[in-house]
């Protein structure tokens, strides 16, 4: 466990039984200790986003960003006990490559030892690829990134650190280049309950929904298109409540990614 932690990262047991790391330049955990790390990823992104989409043969994730690899995997192994015949695609940007390297050294819960070879070949070169997967990670700037991808996504993971520590990935002008991205009938998933992230999606055109259920917090969905058996949230009514509350933007944080 030691050789994970360094001067930035350090690795925390989550209330599941999966262990998470807090990182220090950030001053925030991977993922809610509560919830708890492969719960959180599991509830929140991999099993409402796959009942969007378990018809498809073939389906293509964007996953912001891809931290300690939580979503990757966890979805590699999801597709393959629920839909083994499905071809996955999962495109990752990481701004912190030494993390990315690190991750050999991680202690993941027992369920991802199968998958031990995909980690290690991320770590070390950023792609990992057979018949029926396509992992890339892509060490850099995630704004640049996404503006590579046109129509591309059937599913969005929007787990950045969060918008009071890493604002540039939750502003609408970033959810504007999400929306070009993602096919019109894909599906955004985020652990954001915020306002001001619901308001930059709501601003780009997405319809926005509330993901609740048992043994996590409340989470939130989002797509281009109404979606069935999801509570939506009134933002009508959320902005004359509270008409002071802005989304956050490029120009508030001086930043221009035109």
């Amino acid at each position: 466990m030691s050789s994970f932690n360094d001067e930035l990262h350090a690795m925390t047991l989550s209330e599941d039984g999966s262990y998470t790391a807090y990182s220090k330049e950030y001053d925030e955990h991977y993922h809610s200790t509560k919830d708890g790390a492969l719960n959180e990823s599991l509830l929140k992104h991999i099993i409402p986003a796959f009942e969007h989409v378990q018809e498809r043969d073939e389906v293509s994730i964007l996953d912001i960003c891809y931290g300690l690899g939580f979503n990757t995997l966890a979805t590699i192994l999801y597709y393959q006990e629920h839909a083994p015949q499905t071809k996955v695609r999962i495109y990752s940007p990481e701004l912190d490559a030494s993390l990315v390297k690190s991750l050999t050294n991680f202690s993941y819960p027992k369920a991802f030892e199968p998958l031990r070879e995909i980690i290690n070949a991320i770590s070390e070169t950023g792609v990992y690829e057979d018949d029926k997967l396509y992992i890339e990670v892509f060490l850099g700037d995630a704004r640049e990134y996404v503006k590579k991808f046109k129509g591309t996504f059937d599913i969005v993971y929007q787990d950045a650190f969060s918008p009071s520590t890493n604002p540039i990935l939750w502003t609408k002008e970033y959810f504007s280049d999400i929306k070009k991205a993602i096919k019109t009938d894909g599906i955004l998933t985020t652990y954001s309950i915020a306002l001001k992230t619901r308001l930059a999606l709501h601003e780009n055109g997405f319809h926005v929904y509330l993901n609740k259920g048992e043994n996590f917090r409340n989470a939130s969905l989002a797509s281009l298109f109404e979606l069935v058996d999801y509570e939506e949230v009134d933002m009508q009514h959320k902005i004359s409540c509270n008409s002071d509350v802005k989304a956050l933007s490029d120009d508030d944080l001086g930043v221009d990614y035109r």
